[in-house]
């Protein structure tokens, strides 16, 4: 495995550790993976490719390119863009452990990424639950410029427990506003603002406007000390928000969702949407 040199790193590392804080081991293990329905449906868009390249935009921890290659074990080359460094340096060693394919780490926003090599096109480009962070319009004129002529761009995601509607997390929601305000914080950068338009509306004015939309519905079962864990890892409940309160705010989480969790598991039912988008008459 190989690695590039990054971005311009250090303009960028305090907005991403600002957004999810440097506990990447947490994002790793608290985070939910990529369904499996969903891994097959992008490993579809690399058939007959013999060697593809994917680019993994806000990639986090690399949970994408590693469900893919478990399905895709020919993946030639995955370009890690997050601008998160410590993000970054977890999503290399995941993929490290694979050792099956090549990487390249860029740490910086999404639509300054540059290609490293030259040829080396992108087959596949991924944004899995980041596209909202992004100057999104200026992502998909990246992606243009980038990617190979047969490309997929594909943007997923599911939500996260703020927005799912539930008895428990409702009750969850209201307790992190208790603490931290009525608003949805993102990070210590200040309030979450809702994108203006869908992302079907972004893609359907870029270059990659012939559109299909796959949703898989997702059934997940939480403990109050996983629900705890991955609290750590969002941008809305992460611990530098409550300063010195945090040990105090994880306590009466873990009462509320002791009360609310039926033989110890929070039942969560979801939807994990895939928008796959080409340029037009590039379908195969």
């Amino acid at each position: 495995m190989t690695t590039c040199p990054g971005g311009p790193a250090a303009d960028y590392a305090a907005s991403g550790e600002a957004l999810f804080g440097t506990t990447a081991a947490e994002y790793a293990r608290y985070r939910p993976g990529v369904p499996y329905a969903a891994v097959r449906l992008l490993a579809a868009t690399l058939h007959g490719v013999p060697a593809p390249v994917l680019l993994d935009l806000g990639t986090g921890t690399a949970q994408v390119p590693c469900a893919l290659l478990s399905v895709v074990p020919r993946l030639a080359h995955v370009d890690l863009v997050d601008v998160n460094q410590g993000m970054l340096a977890r999503a290399m060693a995941e993929l490290k452990a694979l050792g099956s394919c090549t990487a390249s780490a860029y740490a910086g926003e999404a639509h300054t990424f540059t290609q490293r090599a030259p040829g080396r096109c992108p087959d596949l480009i991924t944004c899995c639950r980041a596209f909202h962070w992004m100057d999104r319009a200026a992502v998909l004129e990246m992606a243009d410029r980038v990617a190979a002529p047969h490309a997929t761009v594909a943007i997923m995601g599911d939500g996260s427990l703020w927005t799912h509607d539930a008895e428990w997390t409702g009750a969850l929601r209201e307790l992190i506003q208790t603490c931290l305000g009525p608003g949805r914080r993102a990070g210590t950068r200040g309030t979450y603002a809702t994108p203006g338009r869908s992302y079907e509306d972004d893609l359907a004015t870029s270059p990659f406007s012939e559109l299909r939309e796959h949703r898989f519905p997702v059934a997940r079962a939480w403990t109050p000390e996983t629900v705890v864990g991955y609290l750590r890892s969002t941008s809305f409940a992460q611990p530098d928000l409550f300063a010195d309160q945090h040990e105090a705010f994880e306590a009466e989480a873990r009462q509320l969702l002791d009360v609310h969790a039926k033989d110890g598991v929070l039942r969560e039912e979801s939807v994990f949407t895939v928008l796959l988008a080409r340029r037009p008459g590039s379908s195969s």
